[in-house]
């Protein structure tokens, strides 16, 4: 049973992030929070935000981020609190260097195209970020950068098309990169303006608790307000579910797994 009112929501001209988060969480059926990224470029902005954790000791960014995603934290992040030296390179708290052209080694067992993955990787200006700030998207206390989402593929299939029908795009483009799935996925939704998908990368999968499968969705927080419209607006077309499959409408994204097969029906009980 949906625990939001589909029709009063969509007659709705703005939606306040509140009102979003529970749009995602029960027609998307979301397991984890939609997490708001904010980037702050002032020290005095962010030394005013007001936040419920940080990260006690060193920890990587998609650590850090799980008292947003898995539980309802506001949380600041510093770079002297981030243990992942990819996420601090893409952050621009440090410049690239050497040695972090060793680690992506591994990956292509060639030194001059492992730099070259490291270069060409999304990043802030060097030295200019202060810190981060995560927080579920009902809970943000600011207007966020991005929205990121973890979700199975069927949900990241179900955000970007909402994504390519309330912005109007014809297509979303993802960029693969060897590592650097959540924080350098955040930087690239940040920078170019658009909608990505990336999959977990060996940090987000062992250390970021994505042990399911997941994928990565990242939306500019100015465009998440006509995801959700979109959304709300199928839902109240087709019946009050997000579902695309068959005729559409159904509650759970998906339910009729087998398109015209006769044997996965339901029908009303007769009484």
């Amino acid at each position: 049973m949906l625990l939001i009112n589909v029709a009063e929501l969509a007659n709705k001209e703005s939606l306040t992030c509140e009102e979003m988060h529970r749009a995602f969480a029960a027609l998307y059926k979301l397991e984890y929070n939609p997490v708001a990224v904010k980037f702050y470029f002032d020290q005095e902005e962010f030394d005013k935000l007001a936040a419920e954790k940080i990260p006690g000791p060193k920890m990587t960014f998609c650590q850090a981020v799980l008292a947003s995603r898995m539980d309802n934290y506001i949380v600041k992040i510093t770079d002297d609190k981030l243990l992942c030296d990819n996420a601090r390179t893409v952050f621009g708290f440090r410049a690239a260097t050497e040695e972090e052209v060793k680690d992506h080694l591994k990956y292509t067992t060639d030194w001059d195209l492992a730099q070259k993955c490291l270069e060409a990787k999304p990043k802030l200006p060097l030295g200019e970020l202060k810190g981060i700030m995560t927080a579920p998207l009902y809970k943000t206390p600011v207007e966020p950068d991005v929205v990121f989402f973890i979700v199975n593929p069927f949900q990241a299939y179900h955000i970007l098309n909402d994504y390519i029908g309330g912005t109007k795009v014809p297509t979303v483009a993802s960029t693969h990169t060897v590592n650097s799935a959540v924080c350098g996925g955040t930087v690239d939704c940040y920078l170019n303006h658009n909608a990505g998908m990336k999959t977990m990368c060996a940090g987000s999968f062992t250390s970021g608790k994505t042990e399911k499968g997941e994928v990565n969705v990242f939306i500019p927080g100015d465009q998440i307000e006509a995801v959700a419209k979109q959304l709300l607006k199928r839902s109240r077309h087709y019946g009050g579910g997000a579902s695309f499959i068959g005729a559409g409408g159904q509650e759970y994204p998906g339910m009729d797994v087998c398109k015209k097969c006769p044997m996965i029906r339901f029908k009303d009980e007769e009484r």
